[in-house]
């Protein structure tokens, strides 16, 4: 047994026996006729009336609560469960059982308040935030609000977190009508509809599952007022601006028992991407729980990447969005889900950069020029059937997806000129169905049945044609043609059979799955005759990949009042075969793989908790890491493989702590981690002025990384302020193989964070946020290159009321970089906007200046291992947009 691995172990124990080791408060809850009650809130409070602890009582109706001391004399317990009316007796002896009796009748849930406006309510696992208490009058949608909230965090792209942990799903009303994609939701959802926001720790939207609950998932419900339920509401924005700029959105929302909808149209082309509203937050766990790893893409155009700033700063763009969202409730267990989007953008990139590889016997240099158009496509329907009883739980989910992809390319390299153009064309169908059946004996059979089929043809020209030395034997020819192909078919199956027994739950589960894969491409090279023939014989891939996966599993949970402990041992059976006649590969692996977890929680109070984990997985590598035959993956980047199929044994180690006092909105986590994974293979590149040459090759290579994060939100009563800071530290060791070298690489960064959110008094507002980071990489060797870099990004808002319903925003963004071989890099960006409401006819006016300053042009450098990029970006000057906006 590992130390890590035993070191968990052995303080699970010790905690586990620590915690059954205290004094427990112990009854039984019943009705009038002496039948238990089950899932009863039951709270021990003190003289004060302050929640000291409190459990839910079990299927019998018995229950008990952990004691920190036993002077607990004339402290009450107390019960409260919907339909039965309210219950409290004293404590006179800490050893005496107590049974609790409840009468049937319609009781409101009591709610523990401060009188400090604003205020949260605590009921159980369930925080609630009152909108209204944190925002003002040019809040316009709840997205708004919640970046005010303590403890909740919302990232640029709208991701939202509670106290550092990323939220599961975003409930409106408790019906998932989103499905992860919450931005539109988040965006066009007023403020002023939303009664309460709920943060649902432990959320488990399966019913069937609650009674004996192991989720750690965080959601959000969104409860709307009454009257927000009654009638269609949205908005209809017009607005135009200079120079020939447009912004144009129109959406409707309906929120009613049967029906809800959230339907928006959508077109700009004022550096907002509204395809930023079709974003799948939880999108990477959704692709590990369905197991099928296949490329996203194999070719682009080498384009450098965007510049560390907040898109609307750099994005030219035209874009149009269609997102259509709406679900049908048939009854309370029953309902019907329809999610259409279609995204169609055209957007222009000028960039040019120069680039320094150092390297132990020489510096690799290159500069290029890069004019682009690129036309991204989305299309995506989603059908989703769901039923969620007490009995069942039955889940279809069907999804089409069609991705066309098209870029055009100018680019000079090394003060060559070029063309190239780049076409993708994704069409993928999915789908996935879920079945669960409770039995009499209260034991859950489950039916799980995934299916895929995916195509993404890839097309790659170039003209005229580069590197003749290494592709055309050193004569000039016309061009470059790269095609690719890779259709997909996966199934992913199992049932499972769920037994539970007091706090104990056991999951057995078996299945098997199959990907079987096709990847066909050639390079060919265009003469200056004309004439079309394959850069060489091992320029062509015509590789069958077959992936057979025969698991088991076995998880094991424990749910006690403090302690959540979850073990899970997979088995699995993995059989690959891949053949390549022209290529002479036929090659097969088989591989028996025990992936082992542990889980432990420790519930240090009513609000705080401890926790931690331990993992070790065996990975494979996928098709794109055996082909044989040369692939040009962009104009300067030639990539192929001379290694058996990639193996990653991974040891993963993390602790974390998360604190919690809700009545003072104070908000703290801290988290840390370890992985270790070793890897059978090395990727070996040669790099020359002109272009690099990767090529996998069975090395024996190590990758290793710390991390370390904390968090603290917290609101200012007095102040009437949100207040976050966070400290972020991440290591990482491994090596690179470049030009025959053996390059060992250290990486460290460091980042800094801190803003306030500051109401200063009814008429202004403040905000302010900063950005630090450092990032230092070392390649351990003698006479290396050391690089350091630093940046600091602030940015501040000051919001105000000149006279009645006329505001104004001035805001301002700081960006700083400084690099130990390079000249600093300052901006400085400032908007200005001022908006005049007319009530009567619900009518927003409002005219904005961006970018004040008329900056044109923004420089960058990036840092990654033994390498530096200096970019410059074209990017829009000063915009200004007069938009009218009407709510209905």
């Amino acid at each position: 047994m590992s130390k890590p691995f035993a070191f968990i172990l052995v303080f699970t124990l010790i905690s586990w026996g620590t915690a059954l080791a205290q004094k427990q408060l112990r009854g039984k809850v019943k009705d009038s006729s002496g039948k238990g009650i089950s899932s009863v809130n039951v709270t021990l409070k003190d003289l004060q009336g302050n929640i000291v602890n409190y459990n839910r009582s079990d299927p019998k109706g018995d229950f008990a609560i952990s004691l920190k001391n036993e002077d607990v004399l004339n402290y009450s317990i107390e019960a409260t469960s919907i339909g039965y009316k309210k219950t409290a007796v004293k404590i006179a002896d800490v050893n005496k059982s107590y049974d609790l009796v409840l009468e049937h009748g319609e009781i409101n849930l009591e709610t523990v308040t401060v009188k400090n406006r604003p205020k949260l309510t605590s009921n159980g696992d369930t925080l609630n935030y009152k909108p209204s208490d944190f925002a003002d009058k040019q809040d316009r949608s709840i997205g708004d609000v919640l970046k005010k909230m303590p403890g909740i965090q919302v990232a640029e792209d709208g991701k939202v977190s509670y106290n550092g942990k990323a939220i599961s799903n975003l409930y409106v009303d408790g019906d998932n009508l989103l499905d992860d994609k919450y931005n539109i939701g988040t965006k066009s959802i007023p403020q002023g509809a939303v009664d309460k926001v709920q943060v649902i720790q432990n959320d488990q939207p399966i019913k069937m599952m609650r009674k004996n609950n192991t989720s750690d998932d965080v959601a959000l419900n969104l409860v709307l007022k009454d009257e927000a339920k009654l009638k269609v509401m949205g908005d209809a924005t017009a607005g135009g601006g200079t120079p020939d700029r447009f912004d144009e959105n129109l959406t409707a929302m309906l929120f009613n028992k049967k029906l809800k909808f959230i339907n928006n149209v959508k077109a700009n082309n004022i550096g907002i991407d509204p395809g930023i509203d079709l974003t799948s937050h939880n999108f990477s766990d959704y692709l590990k729980r369905l197991d099928n790893d296949k490329p996203s893409g194999l070719l682009s155009t080498g384009a450098a990447g965007v510049p560390s700033l907040p898109q609307s700063r750099y994005l030219f763009n035209k874009a149009g969005l269609i997102n259509l969202n709406n679900l049908y409730k048939f009854n309370e267990d029953l309902q019907l889900r329809a999610n259409l989007s279609y995204l169609y953008d055209e957007r222009t990139q000028q960039y040019s950069k120069f680039s320094e590889t150092y390297l132990p016997e020489k510096t690799v240099r290159y500069s290029e020029v890069q004019n682009n158009g690129i036309n991204p496509q989305k299309l995506r329907a989603q059908l989703n059937l769901n039923g969620n009883a007490n009995e069942y739980f039955l889940n279809n989910n069907f999804v089409l997806d069609y991705i066309p992809f098209k870029t055009n390319s100018e680019i000079i390299i090394n003060d060559l000129p070029a063309y190239q153009t780049l076409n993708r064309k994704t069409f993928e169908v999915s789908n996935e169905f879920n079945y669960r059946k409770k039995l009499k004996s209260e034991d859950v059979l489950n039916f799980y049945s995934y299916l895929n089929r995916s195509t993404q043809p890839e097309h790659l020209n170039i003209t005229p044609g580069l590197n003749a030395d290494v592709l055309n034997a050193g004569q000039t020819y016309a061009g470059l043609n790269q095609f690719i192909r890779i259709p997909t078919s996966y199934t992913n199956n199992y049932v499972s059979y769920v037994l539970t027994r007091g706090n104990f739950m056991q999951t057995y589960r078996a299945g098997f799955n199959i990907q079987d894969q096709y990847l066909n491409s050639q390079l060919y090279k265009i003469q200056a005759n004309g004439a079309n023939e394959l850069v060489s014989q091992n320029a062509v891939n015509d590789l069958k990949w077959l992936k057979t996966r025969i698991y088991s599993e076995g998880s094991y949970d424990f749910t006690g009042e403090k302690v959540k402990i979850n073990l899970s041992i997979p088995l699995s059976y993995n059989l690959i075969n891949y053949d390549d006649t022209g290529n002479s590969l036929n090659n097969s692996l088989s591989r028996f793989f025990i992936n082992p977890s542990l889980n432990f929680k420790y519930q240090t109070s009513t609000e705080n908790y401890i926790s931690a984990n331990y993992s070790f997985k065996n990975d494979l590598g996928g098709i794109e890491d055996v082909y044989r035959g040369s692939i040009l993956r962009n104009y300067r980047s030639l990539f192929a493989n001379d290694a058996p199929i990639p193996e990653r044994k991974t040891h993963n180690i993390g602790a974390g702590f998360n604190f919690r006092k809700a009545m003072q909105m104070l908000f703290i986590n801290v988290n840390t981690s370890y992985n270790d994974a070793e890897l059978n293979t090395i990727s070996a590149y040669t790099l020359s002025n002109n272009i690099q040459q990767r090529i996998v090759l069975p090395l024996s290579n190590h990758v290793k990384s710390f991390s370390f994060n904390a968090n603290a939100s917290k609101y200012l009563f007095a102040l009437k302020s949100t207040v976050n800071l966070g400290l972020s530290f991440v290591q990482s060791k491994y090596s690179q193989l470049q030009n025959n070298n053996l390059l060992p690489i250290k990486t460290q960064m460091v980042t800094y964070t801190g803003g306030i959110d500051a109401k200063l008094n009814n008429f202004i507002r403040f905000s302010y946020s900063a950005v630090y980071s450092t990032n230092n990489n070392t390649v351990e060797i003698e006479k290396a290159v050391t690089t350091n870099f630093q940046q600091l990004r602030q940015q501040s808002t000051l919001s105000f009321t000149t006279v009645k319903n006329v505001y104004i925003n001035l805001s301002a963004e700081h960006l700083f970089t400084h690099q130990n071989t390079q000249p600093n890099l300052s901006y400085l960006f400032a908007d200005a906007n001022i908006k005049y409401k007319l009530l009567k006819l619900k009518t927003d006016l409002e005219f904005g200046i961006t970018n004040l300053a008329n900056i044109k042009t923004f420089d960058a450098v990036t840092l990654s291992a033994n390498s530096l990029t200096k970019g410059s970006y074209s990017i829009p000057g000063r915009v200004a947009m007069l938009r009218a906006r009407f709510n209905f």
